[in-house]
């Protein structure tokens, strides 16, 4: 899911000081199997030390959450034949703890053991004539799935141990949103206050674009073959993620199949909640709640998001509407945190 910062990433723009326009440093590239965009406003600061300090501000978050680098901290914790307790870093363990809290909030939707079942619907190099996973394959996966059951972190010794031996961690719904925050705080570190930090699609801001205006950012309308706007929100120091099963699902027989699985039953989502977005207090949090909240959709979510006081939009296909008409619901907290009526 992309947002739509109301801003391109470009090249470093020449910067004055006092009553002209602000200096912006504009810095782009790769990282986790996608993009990042960084705008840092107003801060006289030597560019290529910045770009140096984010790189490796990133470098160090793939070496501890990248499920695609095999020497990483989570795969080599994944490959890992023991059950008995290991150390793990500060980092990891905090991310962990973080996925444990949504974890146990979700009902169980959110989990990062959720390997097996991703592996078994086929959510990657799938054929178009690979048969959907029978029952029996679905229940025994199941029985390799629950992160409260299968992993014990314990944050005072610095310890993580999982109960059986193939137990594997997949952090992707949560350690995006992680790097987001760890690149912030590189910034704030070089004295910049006034900034966005985008990975993926999600982002956090701080303070005041280049125009001295809080940070306008659009959320997508869930078309998988365009990019329209849904709603333009303005947003301060909070992170934002979005969820959406509209680009990545696999039709057979006439029935359709998002890539979202609900932990809880081990089957795609069947529900008519097509994409959500969650602020949070930072991005690693709206990271993991936008996964939960797709999963469980907007009735389920809705109720859930109204009792631990989060902030969700949800966009629903509207089926009596046509192809492209969508019901969109928002929590109280969500009004809240854009000051709308």
């Amino acid at each position: 899911m992309r947002f739509l910062p109301v801003l391109a990433v470009a090249t470093l723009i020449s910067g004055c000081l006092f009553d002209k326009e602000p200096e912006v440093v504009r810095l782009s590239g790769e990282t986790m199997g996608t993009t990042f965009n960084i705008t840092a406003i107003g801060v006289d600061v030597d560019e290529e030390a910045l770009a140096g300090a984010v790189e490796q501000t990133l470098a160090e978050v793939n070496a501890k959450m990248s499920n695609w680098d095999p020497n990483s901290e989570v795969s080599t914790f994944s490959d890992s034949g023991s059950t008995e307790p290991v150390a793990v870093s500060d980092e990891f363990a905090l991310v962990l703890d973080a996925a444990n809290d949504v974890h146990e909030k979700s009902g169980g939707t959110f989990d990062v053991t959720l390997g097996p079942l991703i592996e078994l619907w086929g959510f990657g190099p799938r054929k178009p004539e690979d048969p959907v996973p029978a029952d029996a394959d679905i229940q025994a996966a199941l029985g390799k799935v629950g992160q409260a059951r299968l992993l014990q972190l314990d944050r005072d010794a610095g310890t993580l141990a999982k109960a059986d031996a193939g137990v594997g961690i997949n952090l992707s719904a949560i350690a995006k949103g992680y790097g987001i925050d760890a690149v912030a705080e590189t910034l704030r570190t070089a004295g910049i206050e006034d900034y966005m930090v985008e990975i993926g699609g999600d982002l956090v801001t701080r303070g005041d674009n280049d125009k001295g205006e809080t940070w306008r950012i659009g959320i997508e309308k869930p078309q998988a073959d365009a990019q329209n706007l849904q709603l333009i929100v303005q947003l301060d120091d909070l992170g934002m993620a979005t969820s959406g099963d509209y680009k990545n699902f696999f039709e057979q027989d006439g029935v359709r199949y998002s890539h979202i699985i609900d932990p809880t039953t081990g089957r795609p989502i069947t529900h008519r909640t097509t994409s959500v977005t969650v602020l949070a207090e930072n991005a690693m949090m709206a990271d993991a709640w936008a996964t939960a909240m797709l999963a469980l959709g907007q009735e389920k979510g809705l109720k859930l998001a109204e009792t631990h006081k989060l902030a969700v939009y949800f966009i629903s296909r509207d089926v009596t509407g046509g192809e492209d008409a969508y019901i969109t619901v928002h929590s109280t907290a969500f009004k809240e945190a854009l000051g709308t009526n």
